[in-house]
C-alpha cells in the first residue's frame, strides 16, 4: 500500500487548528519549526501547568487522513490541521505501530512515536459531539483514543504533502501505545 504524507500544518500561536503548509521543517530535538509546540521540555498548557520541566513527548502530532473519511460517515466535516495535527498520513495504521517505532518521512527526517494523543474537551468546542467520536470505550471498558499519536523528532528534515511515509518497527517485544 502506497503510504504518504497527506497535508503538513503548523501553527506559531496557541490555536486549535493549525493551518495547512506547502512544507514543514522537523528540528531534531525540538520539533516543527515555529510551531508553538516545539521545544525540549512540554509546550502543550495543561502539561506546562503541571510540571513545565517534563520533557516533550509531544512534539510532533500525527493523525490517519481515514479517520477524517469515518468522522464524516457519522456527521462531522473534519479536514487535516484541524483537530491541531501536524502531520496527516494517508496509507498507514499509526494507532497500530508499538510505542518507538521510527517514521521516516520523506528523504531525511525521522521521528521515533511515543504514544497516544490524548485529546481534550476542546474537540467539543470546535465539533460538538466530536470528542465521543474519537475517545470511547472498548467490550472490556478500556479507554480507546483514535485522535492520532504523538512523537519526537530523531533526525530533522523537510516533510511536504506527497512525501512517502516509511515505518520501522522497533526489536520484540513491542509496547503497545499509551496516552502520552
Amino acid at each position: 500500500m502506497n503510504t504518504t504524507v497527506a497535508a503538513v500544518n503548523s501553527n506559531g500561536v496557541y490555536s486549535f487548528t493549525k493551518p495547512n503548509r506547502a512544507s514543514i521543517t522537523l528540528l531534531a530535538g525540538l520539533g516543527v519549526q515555529g510551531d508553538v509546540h516545539a521545544g525540549v521540555t512540554v509546550k502543550h498548557r495543561s502539561r506546562v501547568a503541571q510540571d513545565p520541566t517534563q520533557p516533550n513527548l509531544r512534539q510532533v502530532h500525527f493523525i490517519h487522513q481515514e479517520l477524517f473519511a469515518e468522522l464524516r460517515e457519522a456527521g462531522f466535516e473534519v479536514a487535516p490541521g484541524d483537530l491541531g495535527e501536524n502531520v496527516t498520513t494517508s496509507g498507514i495504521d499509526l494507532l497500530a505501530l508499538p510505542a518507538g517505532t521510527l517514521l521516516r518521512l520523506g528523504d531525511e527526517a525521522v521521528v521515533k512515536v511515543t504514544g497516544l494523543r490524548n485529546p481534550c474537551l476542546q474537540i467539543d468546542i470546535f465539533r460538538d459531539g466530536l470528542l465521543k467520536q474519537v475517545v470511547g470505550r472498548a467490550d472490556d471498558g478500556t479507554v480507546v483514543r483514535r485522535a492520532g499519536i504523538m512523537g519526537v523528532v530523531v533526525t530533522g528534515g523537510i516533510v511536504r504533502p506527497g512525501d512517502q511515509v516509511r515505518a520501522e518497527l522497533p526489536a520484540e517485544p513491542h509496547r503497545p501505545l499509551e496516552r502520552v
